[in-house]
């Protein structure tokens, strides 16, 4: 094969490389992370004490209960306090913690059964479907039930007859579910390949270059601006996320959420931009100080040359 010809083979090879590098990580991090329960719950345990996620819950809790509750005028208002103190009051205990637990197992549960369509009911989905599929709502009655347990213990009047309220957030909506269901095969297949795929076309894109120094140091750079790509498509995913919420969620909650189930991504972003100008980095030093040792090398002219080539 040609110089020029191996050339352009190394340029196609390393420019593959770097556009799998982004989407291999968001297929592993959808794969690996997000479709794991126990990094999931790792991932969205600390959020039970984030400020803005237990003051959302608490206020939807407390709309769930009091829109059972059936109490005269003088009355409205008193309970309506008492049972956001008491929602609020119950997001700050140890049980809180362990209920914030539960649905959140019960809601990736779910996920996971409706967009490998394993359930026919979508994993306890409620609300119209799409295309046969059904919303994955997030139950908040172990919630519910227990804040209903601290207005009885506060003497709320008929806090005693306020039925359990089932308070369901959205989680993934009928037509978010049937275009998961589409690619969930796909995704788990390129969340192995993408990776191991961007690594082989690398490593062709430096055997075959002619200046194999050149090619590492176009690679670096090239992994290192898939990776500004990926930081810039979490970015965006974030705005788009919360520019699209349904009136009655938290934007600052929604917004603890994704930030905690992407920072394993703004980390591979952040490791790709240092891990590709490093070697970048590295290749043009070493060289350099090749080229600058072999010009050191290069013996000067001898005095005897100097008379012959004036005399020519």
């Amino acid at each position: 094969m040609s110089h020029p010809a191996r050339g352009a083979l190394s340029a196609v090879l390393t420019a593959l490389a770097c556009l799998l590098t982004p989407v291999g990580a968001l297929a592993a991090w959808a794969t690996y992370e997000l479709a794991d329960r126990t990094r999931y719950e790792a991932v969205m345990a600390p959020l039970a004490t984030d400020p803005d996620v237990r003051e959302a819950l608490a206020d939807a809790v407390a709309s769930g209960i009091l829109r059972e509750v059936r109490v005269g005028p003088p009355l409205r208002r008193p309970v309506r306090e008492f049972t956001h103190d008491a929602a609020r009051s119950f997001t700050q205990t140890e049980a809180f913690r362990t209920a914030w637990h539960m649905v959140n197992r019960a809601a990736h549960d779910a996920v996971l059964k409706a967009v490998r369509a394993e359930d026919a009911d979508g994993g306890g989905a409620r609300g119209p479907g799409v295309g046969g599929a059904r919303a994955v709502t997030l139950d908040l009655a172990p919630v519910a039930e227990r804040v209903k347990r601290q207005l009885v213990r506060d003497h709320v009047p008929f806090a005693h007859r306020i039925p359990l309220a089932h308070t369901r957030v959205e989680v993934l909506s009928a037509a978010e579910l049937v275009q998961l269901r589409k690619g969930y095969r796909v995704l788990e297949i390129a969340a192995f390949w993408l990776p191991v795929g961007a690594l082989a076309l690398a490593a062709g894109g430096v055997l075959v270059a002619t200046q194999r120094r050149r090619a590492v140091c176009a690679t670096g750079l090239g992994a290192a601006l898939g990776g500004a790509l990926l930081g810039v498509a979490v970015a965006l995913g974030r705005h788009l996320t919360l520019a699209d919420l349904p009136p009655d969620v938290s934007p600052a909650a929604a917004g603890a959420v994704y930030d905690a189930l992407t920072a394993t991504l703004r980390t591979v972003t952040w490791g790709l931009v240092l891990l590709g100008t490093t070697v970048a980095a590295t290749a043009w030093l070493t060289g350099h100080l090749v080229r600058h040792r072999r010009a050191s090398a290069t013996p000067p002219p001898t005095p005897t040359e100097e008379p012959t080539r004036a005399q020519a």
